[in-house]
C-alpha cells in the first residue's frame, strides 16, 4: 500500500436506493470480478448525505459488462462505460480506466483499461476519488481524499494545472462542489483555475448552463456567486460586458431571499437583472436554454418591478402578469426585492392585498369578442385586428365591459372611429 492509499471501514448503512448499484456489484463479483461504488455516492455517504445516485466501477470489460447483465445500454462505449438496467434503475458502469491526452480540453483522446488506483489518479478532485466495497463495507482512498472530506477541502488530484488543462469544465465543477458542499477550494487549486479562467468559453455551452443550473438552485447560490467572483470564472461563463461590482452586490443581495430551492430561471433573472430584454434572450440562447427558460428569464427581467408598487398597475395588467406561467417565480423575486427595502414588508402586504381580490376566474377569460367578429364586419385583416381586440380584451380584463353585447357595441363604436366617423 502507498504512503497515501488507506483503506477504511464504512461507518454508516447503505440506503436502499444504493440497492440496485449494491446488486450489480454482487453479480460482477460472483463472475471474479472486482467491482466498487465510485466517485460522488462515495464522498455522500462518508459526508451523511443522501447520494442523488450510485456509480460503480470494475475491472470488467464493457463487452464483459453487456455479457454479464440482460439490460445494458451503450453510453460511452470508448471510455468503457455501459448502464446497466437492475431492480429498476439505471445504473452506470465503468471499467477502471487510465486516460490518454486530452486534445479538446473535455475528453481523452484514447482511453486504456487499467486498475481502481490509476482509475482514481485520473479523477478530479480527491472528494470524488474514493471508491466504496458494499460487500466488505471497506472504502479505499488513493488520493487523500478522506483527509480532505474531514478538512472540507476542494482539491485537485495531482498537479491542479494539469487536471484543468485536460478538461476545462473542472473549472466550473470545482466551484460547483465548493458551493453545494460549503467547502473551501484549496489554494494552489483556486491559483490554478485563476489562471485556467479564460480557457471556460471552450466548453459546450449546454455544460456550462448544466453546472449553473446546479449551483444557483442550491440553497448555497450565494456562495457559488463569490467562488464565481473569486476565481475568475464569472466574466466567462458568456460572452457580454465586464460585470460592475455593483451589479454583482445586487445580484447576490436578491440571491439571498430567494426559497432555499428557487427555479433555475429565477436563480438566472437575478444574475442579468439589470440588462435589456434583447441581451438576456441573447445570453440565454447562447446558453442553450430551452425556450421555455429562455422566454421566462427575459419576462422576469422585463417585468421585474412590476408588482414594487401594485396599486398604481391597472387591474388588466395584474391579470396580464398573473396569467403568465412564471408568475409564481415573479411573486418570489417581488419578495426578494421588497425584503431589501425599508418598506419591504408593507409593499408585500400590499401586493397581497391586491392579489386577494381578483376571483381566479377572471385572471385569463375567453374574450368576449374575437377576430371572426370583424370579419364578419367586413374588416380587412391588419393592424387593426390587433389594436382594436387588445383594447376590448383590456376592458374586459378591466372589468369595465361585462357582457359580449356590450362588448359587440363597443366594437362597433371603435371600428367607426377607426373609419373617421363621429
Amino acid at each position: 500500500m502507498s504512503a497515501m492509499e488507506a483503506s477504511f471501514p464504512l461507518s454508516v448503512e447503505l440506503p436502499p436506493t444504493a440497492d440496485a448499484a449494491v446488486a450489480i456489484v454482487r453479480e460482477l463479483a460472483a463472475a471474479g470480478h472486482t467491482a466498487l461504488l465510485a466517485g460522488g455516492c462515495v464522498r455522500d455517504l462518508l459526508l451523511g448525505h443522501a447520494p442523488s445516485d450510485y456509480d460503480v466501477a470494475t475491472d470488467a470489460t464493457p463487452p464483459r459488462v453487456r455479457g454479464l447483465f440482460r439490460a445494458t445500454r451503450l453510453v460511452g462505449a470508448q471510455f468503457g462505460v455501459v448502464l446497466v438496467r437492475k431492480r429498476r434503475r439505471w445504473v452506470e458502469v465503468a471499467t477502471f480506466r487510465a486516460d490518454g491526452p486530452y486534445l479538446d480540453g473535455r475528453h481523452p483522446a484514447v482511453v486504456r483499461f487499467s486498475s481502481a488506483r490509476e482509475d482514481a489518479l485520473r479523477r478530479d478532485f480527491t472528494v470524488n476519488g474514493l471508491f466504496l466495497d458494499p460487500l466488505a463495507g471497506v472504502v479505499t482512498d488513493y488520493v487523500g481524499g478522506r483527509a480532505d472530506l474531514e478538512a472540507g477541502v476542494i482539491r485537485a488530484i495531482g498537479e491542479p494545472a494539469a487536471r484543468f488543462a485536460e478538461d476545462h469544465l473542472r473549472l466550473l465543477r470545482a466551484v460547483r462542489f465548493a458551493a453545494r458542499l460549503d467547502f473551501q477550494i484549496e489554494p494552489l487549486t483556486q491559483a490554478a483555475i485563476w489562471a485556467n479562467a479564460a480557457r471556460l468559453p471552450t466548453v459546450a455551452p449546454e455544460r456550462v448552463r448544466e453546472e449553473l443550473e446546479k449551483m444557483l438552485s442550491h440553497a448555497n447560490r450565494r456562495r457559488a456567486l463569490a467562488l464565481l467572483v473569486e476565481t475568475g470564472l464569472l466574466p466567462f461563463l458568456w460572452t457580454g460586458p465586464e460585470w460592475r461590482p455593483e451589479q454583482i452586490t445586487a445580484a447576490d443581495a436578491l440571491l439571498a431571499h430567494l426559497p432555499d430551492d428557487p427555479p433555475f430561471e429565477l436563480a438566472f433573472a437575478t444574475l442579468v437583472a439589470d440588462r435589456s430584454a434583447t441581451e438576456v434572450q441573447e445570453i440565454a440562447r447562447a446558453l442553450t436554454f430551452a425556450n421555455a427558460q429562455r422566454e421566462n428569464v427575459a419576462w422576469l427581467v422585463t417585468h421585474q418591478a412590476d408588482l414594487d408598487d401594485p396599486d398604481a398597475i391597472s387591474l388588466a395588467d395584474v391579470k396580464r402578469l398573473m396569467a403568465h406561467r412564471a408568475f409564481g417565480m415573479l411573486r418570489q423575486l417581488a419578495a426578494a426585492r421588497h425584503a431589501a427595502l425599508a418598506d419591504g414588508a408593507a409593499r408585500t402586504a400590499a401586493l397581497d392585498a391586491r392579489l386577494a381580490t381578483v376571483l381566479p376566474g377572471t385572471v385569463s377569460p375567453p374574450p368576449l369578442v374575437t377576430g371572426d367578429d370583424l370579419a364578419a364586419r367586413g374588416v380587412p385583416a391588419g393592424p387593426i385586428y390587433r389594436r382594436v381586440l387588445d383594447a376590448l380584451y383590456t376592458r374586459q380584463l378591466d372589468e369595465t365591459l361585462h357582457t359580449r353585447a356590450a362588448a359587440l357595441a363597443e366594437l362597433d363604436k371603435l371600428l367607426r372611429q377607426a373609419e373617421g366617423e363621429p
